[in-house]
């Protein structure tokens, strides 16, 4: 064997074409580490364009952890290699592939290729969720990704144990064409020179003309000018001088999207405009505000041409100014879905890894771009092209659409990046529409699939996970593992002709010992265990991890098939299939009003509602259950119970900015009825705000319970009162009073629930002044009266003082 001279064949070939090869060294760890080193020596890459990614230290090259793989986001090397024998993640291996430069390897150590898929290592171990051992967990998905590397071009293998070259690493060598950028005419741009002199593509040079348009949104100045590539959609309503204008750039990871979104957001800053950007994490727009610095820089930002200046202000370099007033700043996407400051211009990076709703709550601005990854690690852009599309068809924005395909970094169709797609499926898919498009629940069958099916089955495995990424907006090539090969994970399908419309991935949980109920309760964290860590963690139920439960992870349905109660279907099935084998059904999400109704219509009742807000998708998130058992009825009773007990006060402090709706939606599939215990002084204040002078502030809480008595439990619907330790034996029948409008429900959230100022609630809600406001609250609560008052000899006295 000789690693270098095959090392150096490979970085020759790949020098030929401008793509990468991939080297993997098999065998036991320390003889692998010397043949890469042989291997880098023998390629000739010098030690400071080679990085080791590796948990141990005390090489001659730059070292990165692989928990810390993240930096290398953004970089390029020349050679990469991982030590893939202890701290192996898929996630890891996606994030390093990109790193690699055109004519460069990437380096992989692992242990004999027969054995790694019994091998277990930290990631493995992370798989193993109580009550499952690590001998639980598959090696399904090392099993497959071992058969990717043994028949795909461009690979070559070495067993460094027998001294072997098991595989040569040939791939197709025909040239590969690489275009080249161009600067549109003076006449026909707005941006300057020097910002499509930085394009390396003509991919980028379009798309960037593309963002020009973004310029014309505050100005009203028409079109954006000629060559803008992509297709562009007006929508109705617009009006002379005030164009809104929207462009999404879609592409593969490498392509340059966040260089050209620095670029414009360079040349925004430059005309004195003010450019606010966001992304899953500062680090995703590290590159757009390198290439914004860079042109800033380099450009002047005056008509006089003097040279703008950028200046890092914020202790974390969040923000870029330019002279004339323009700026380029940072916010997370929480922060930024209030568009703070009011920009003129919002970019939004890896758009595919935030939800629909905030990337809806973006288009307020007169001026905004997603920047997208097609196919990455990051999380896959198909959700939002199919689920974002709606929401853009209906804006009353210019829709400009541009797609870059031309990689940046290395040649086309290069080998490494082929088998990293196939490897990792970052290119899955779910079946073609025209095969489900007709799909109904009485059309479909339903099937478990086992993880073996999965693994033997590549058609089927990319049907399933291509949904799977449709129902998240962040599906990473750990979840593709975790599919195969974590114990705790079931799969369910809808089948319609053979092919899979539906799915939903459910997690085992609960069963636990004593002793690991314990060490929970006392803080210790026990992974895949969602529902009864914050049960037992932060609700302090300590026998909450006793039943067992399936919390339903991910559901999915076509797209192409949607709205048609195929998910309904799937649920239900599933219930039948668990009751009896299981005491509950369980859920977690990010709360929207949307799927609120779809989960209480679904059965499931809420028992918990978060404080605090998701950082990426800023939503609070509801906690579901659907019994199974009479173990799984008390558990669901009990915290139903807790929720009602305690969502006043928090309403009132940590959920006060919390959706009205999503409020509303929470309270009514919470089951727990409202002990109406108000004394007679309450009673009278609460009929005097209704039809006399009273006031509201003089007994807050009677008017806090009846509205939670209102909005529980689908609006006070009549139901089998709760038997409770310390319970209240004084639950109020509900009347026949005249049912509340969901204004006058989101009124009671807003002013009673959530203690808010008058005239924001006035305002929120569409009421001439706060007066009016409070009048009608009066009326709502002369409703409740009706409903909950019956048969109370002083509040009727009450009443007929005031001719109620």
């Amino acid at each position: 064997m000789n690693v270098a001279a095959l090392a150096a064949d490979l970085r020759a070939a790949a020098r030929r074409t401008d793509h990468r090869r991939l080297l993997v060294l098999a065998g036991e760890r320390d003889a692998g580490i010397d043949a890469a080193f042989d291997a880098v020596e023998g390629a000739q890459i010098p030690d400071d364009e080679t990085t080791i990614v590796s948990a141990t230290d005390g090489f001659r090259f730059d070292r990165v952890a692989p928990t810390q793989a993240s930096e290398l986001l953004g970089t390029t090397r020349t050679a990469v290699i991982y030590d893939a024998h202890e701290d192996f993640s898929p996630n890891v291996l996606g994030r390093l592939v990109g790193t690699v430069d055109g004519g460069g390897l990437f380096v992989l150590l692992v242990p004999p290729l027969d054995a790694w898929p019994d091998r277990s290592g930290s990631f493995e171990s992370s798989l193993a969720v109580p009550p499952h051992s690590v001998d639980d967990v598959g090696g399904r998905f090392r099993e497959r990704l071992v058969g990717t590397l043994r028949d795909h071009p461009g690979v070559a293998i070495v067993d460094v144990d027998a001294g072997t070259v098991e595989r040569r690493g040939d791939a197709d060598e025909s040239p590969s064409t690489r275009s080249a950028p161009g600067t549109p005419p003076a006449g026909t741009r707005r941006f300057p020179a020097a910002a499509y002199e930085a394009c390396l593509t003509a991919d980028q040079s379009r798309a960037l003309h593309a963002l020009e348009a973004l310029g014309d949104a505050s100005e009203g100045i028409g079109d954006a000018g000629e060559g803008t590539s992509g297709t562009r959609r007006t929508a109705s309503g617009d009006t002379d001088g005030e164009r809104r204008r929207a462009v999404v750039v879609e592409a593969d990871r490498g392509r340059g999207k966040s260089s050209a979104a620095g670029l414009a957001a360079g040349s925004l800053a430059a005309e004195g405009r003010d450019v606010l950007v966001t992304a899953p994490d500062r680090r995703n727009a590290s590159d757009l505000f390198a290439r914004a610095e860079e042109l800033l820089s380099a450009t002047g930002a005056s008509d006089g041409g003097e040279r703008a200046t950028a200046t890092q202000t914020d202790a974390g370099g969040d923000t870029l100014h330019a002279k004339g007033g323009g700026r380029v700043r940072y916010a997370p996407p929480a922060a930024a879905a209030d568009l703070p400051g009011s920009p003129d211009v919002v970019l939004v990076d890896e758009a595919a890894a935030l939800p629909v709703r905030l990337l809806s709550s973006y288009l307020d601005a007169p001026a905004v771009a997603f920047f997208t990854t097609v196919h990455g690690y990051e999380g896959a852009g198909r959700g939002f092209s199919v689920r974002f599309r709606e929401e853009l068809a209906a804006c009353d924005h210019d829709v400009t659409e541009v797609t870059l395909s031309e990689p940046i970094r290395f040649a086309p169709a290069d080998p490494v990046e082929s088998w990293a797609f196939r490897a990792l499926l970052l290119d899955a898919r779910p079946p073609v529409a025209a095969l489900v498009s007709d799909a109904s629940p009485s059309s479909v069958t339903y099937r478990a699939i086992s993880p073996d099916e999965l693994a033997a089955d590549e058609h089927l495995l990319r049907a399933v996970f291509g949904l799977l990424v449709l129902a998240h907006y962040r599906t990473e090539p750990d979840d593709l593992a975790r599919l195969l090969d974590a114990p705790n994970l079931r799969v369910r399908v809808l089948e319609h002709e053979g092919h899979v419309v539906s799915v939903a991935l459910l997690a085992r949980e609960g069963g636990l010992d004593a002793e690991t109920r314990r060490s929970m309760y006392e803080g210790a964290r026990v992974r895949g265990n969602m529902l009864p860590d914050v049960f037992t963690s932060q609700l302090r139920d300590e026998a909450a991890g006793v039943p067992v439960g399936y919390r339903i992870v991910r559901i999915a349905t076509h797209h192409a098939a949607r709205s048609r109660g195929l998910g309904s279907r799937l649920l239900a099935e599933i219930r039948a299939e668990f009751d009896g084998d299981a005491d509950y059904l369980g859920v977690g999400y990010g709360a929207t009003p949307e799927l609120l109704s779809f989960w209480r219509a679904n059965g499931y009742e809420t028992v918990h509602l978060s404080t605090t807000r998701n950082e990426s998708s800023g939503e609070y998130s509801a906690l579901m259950f659907d019994p199974l058992s009479e173990a799984g009825r008390a558990l669901c009773d009990r915290h139903g119970r807790w929720f009602r007990d305690r969502i006043g006060d928090l309403l009132a402090e940590h959920l006060r900015d919390a959706d009205p709706d999503v409020v509303r939606g929470a309270l009514a599939a919470c089951r727990a009825d409202v002990p109406l215990d108000l004394s007679d002084y309450e009673w009278r204040v609460v009929v005097g705000v209704a039809f006399g002078p009273g006031q509201y502030a003089t007994a807050p809480r009677a008017f806090r319970r009846l509205a939670l008595a209102a909005l529980i439990g689908g609006r006070g619907e009549n139901r089998d009162s709760d038997a409770d330790e310390g319970a209240c034996d004084t639950t109020v029948a509900a009347g026949s009073g005249t049912p509340l409008t969901p204004r006058e429900e989101r009124l009671l959230v807003g002013k009673v629930l959530q203690a808010r100022p008058a005239d924001i609630v006035a305002d929120e809600l569409g009421y001439a002044s706060a007066r009016q406001c409070l009048r009608a609250l009066g009326a709502a609560y002369e409703s409740l009266v009706d409903r909950y008052g019956a048969e109370n000899e002083v509040l009727e006295a009450e009443r007929e003082r005031f001719g109620g």
